[in-house]
This record gives C-alpha cells, sequence and structure tokens, in this order.
C-alpha cells in the first residue's frame, strides 16, 4: 500500500525542534523559572488558555532586547537530534518547510533560518520594547541602549491564543497544493491539527498526556528522524540512496522498527505499517 507524502510540513518551535521553552530560558536568567514554567506547561498540556498566561509571563520576566536575542543562541544549543538533517532531507525531496511558534520572533526566526527554513516561511510573536531605557540622548549610548531596552508588550494575534495556529496554516498554505502536515507538542499544536491532512504529536522532549492520546500519529523517541516516514514516505528512501540524506532515513527506519511511532487511528496505523514493510523488507 502506497503512503502519501505531505508536501507541506509545518514545525513547532519549542520542545519540539529545540528542547527548550525560550520563555522558560528568560525567566531562568530572571530567577523566576519556577513561576514561568507552570504557566507555560498548563497551557501546553491545554489546563489553562494560551491567552491567559502570554502576557503574565513576560511581564514575570520583562526581558530586555537583548536577552530575547540571546534565544537564538540557547536554540542552537539544544536542537532536537536529527531536526536538521531532517529539514534538509524533506527540502531535499521538494517539500516546503515551515515553523509556526508561539515563541518570540527575533531568536524563532534566527534559528529557524540556521535550520535552513525560508524566512518567509517562520512565524512567530512580535513584541515591542521600551526605546526610552538607558543613555539614548548619547550616539555613544545607542547601541548599549538598544540592547538593555525592555520588552514593554507583544502583539496580539493567532499565535498568543490556544487555537490560533490553524489560521496560521492556511495563511501560510494560501491556494497551493498538497497534502500537509503539523508535528507539535503542545495544546496549541493539537488543536490546530484539524487544518491539516495528518497531526504528528511529538514526545522526545516532553510528552503532553493530552497530545499524546489524541495525536493520530505520536512520535515519542528524542530524534526527529521517524518524521522522514510520515511525511515523505517509507518509499522516498529510494530517491535519498546515495546521498548525504540516506543515513538519516535509515535511522528513521531504526527507531521505527524498535516502535517509535504510535497510531491513535487504526487505519492508518494499518496504512503506514503496510507502506512501511514493504520498504523495510527489502532493506533487512
Amino acid at each position: 500500500m502506497r503512503w502519501p507524502p505531505y508536501k507541506h510540513v509545518f514545525f513547532d518551535c519549542d520542545s519540539t525542534l529545540s528542547t527548550v521553552e525560550g520563555i522558560d530560558v528568560l525567566a531562568e536568567t530572571a530567577g523566576k523559572k519556577w513561576r514561568v514554567e507552570v504557566l507555560t506547561n498548563a497551557a501546553m498540556d491545554g489546563k489553562l488558555d494560551l491567552e491567559d498566561v502570554y502576557a503574565k509571563r513576560l511581564q514575570a520576566v520583562r526581558p530586555t532586547h537583548d536577552q530575547i536575542r540571546q534565544i537564538r543562541t540557547v536554540y542552537k544549543r539544544n536542537i532536537v537530534a536529527d531536526a536538521q538533517a531532517v529539514i534538509a532531507a524533506l527540502q531535499f525531496l521538494e517539500h516546503h518547510v515551515y515553523i509556526i511558534s508561539g515563541g518570540l520572533a527575533e531568536p524563532v526566526k534566527e534559528f529557524g533560518v540556521f535550520l535552513g527554513v525560508p524566512k518567509q516561511n517562520i512565524r512567530a510573536v512580535q513584541v515591542d520594547y521600551d526605546q526610552l531605557a538607558g543613555q539614548w540622548w548619547h550616539s555613544s549610548g545607542q547601541n548599549h541602549a538598544a540592547k538593555q531596552a525592555r520588552y514593554l508588550d507583544y502583539e496580539e494575534g493567532a499565535l498568543t491564543v490556544s487555537d490560533g495556529k490553524a489560521q496560521i496554516v492556511k495563511e501560510l498554505l494560501g491556494t497551493q497544493n498538497g497534502r500537509s502536515l503539523l508535528i507539535g507538542d503542545g495544546n496549541s499544536d493539537l488543536l490546530a491539527g484539524h487544518t491539516v491532512d495528518l497531526f504528528v504529536g511529538f514526545g522526545g522532549v516532553v510528552q503532553r498526556e493530552r497530545v499524546r492520546a489524541e495525536s493520530p500519529a505520536f512520535i515519542h523517541t528524542p530524534s526527529m528522524a521517524p518524521l522522514l516516514l510520515l511525511a515523505a514516505g517509507p518509499a522516498a528512501l529510494r530517491q535519498v540512496k546515495d546521498t548525504p540524506h540516506e543515513a538519516v532515513f535509515h535511522k528513521a527506519f531504526n527507531l521505527t522498527n524498535t516502535g517509535a511511532i504510535d497510531f491513535n487511528h487504526e487505519r492508518l496505523k494499518e496504512k503506514f505499517h503496510q507502506a512501511y514493510q514493504t520498504v523495510y523488507s527489502r532493506t533487512d
């Protein structure tokens, strides 16, 4: 049985492409890690609406512009295993890759570009700063003042509410043809699942019970590699033979063979395993 490729692949960022939550990184810097982590997990688990905690977390920390920019460095140091290789392989296979995040725009976009995702395919939350902070009236201090300018407000929109990612998926897809897939770890990702052809829950960093229980497919290994078999299909192995992308495909097969992907949809499970066994039997 043939497994269809998903030409449009949407990634969450925090706890999906990176093993950290950007807002929690800021909170630790401000000495308010526990308070903010509680709010983050409550929103990601679906126990609180994201719109009820978004402002509270940023107001609790009130980070400087420089502190927000530094999140990109933490993201890069904590990339989910094989995430970069998966993105590269998908793009080699002519899939379109996107990032939709409730994280802060500047570090998310820089991290996404670092991973190879086109900047125009990345959406995150813009913030405003208090431009009057510091010795701004001295030209010599302008750069320092810009770095020390503190968070003032954020741009409310689809990415700051629990059920808003669906709107961004629709906007990015527009009138393009091709099946779509979204992968993420949190409740906001799960709620956007109805706008794509396949939602994949990711538990490689943290397993959220609601996401695990309600995702049609769920990856619970720390590696992103198994996503290749869901997004491109097992048969895509033939297309990457003798290329640098072959290794991550073989890792995907090895992990999947040990049960890295769970299904909560029997027909989907049957269809995938038939396609998987057809290819795996030839590589065994």
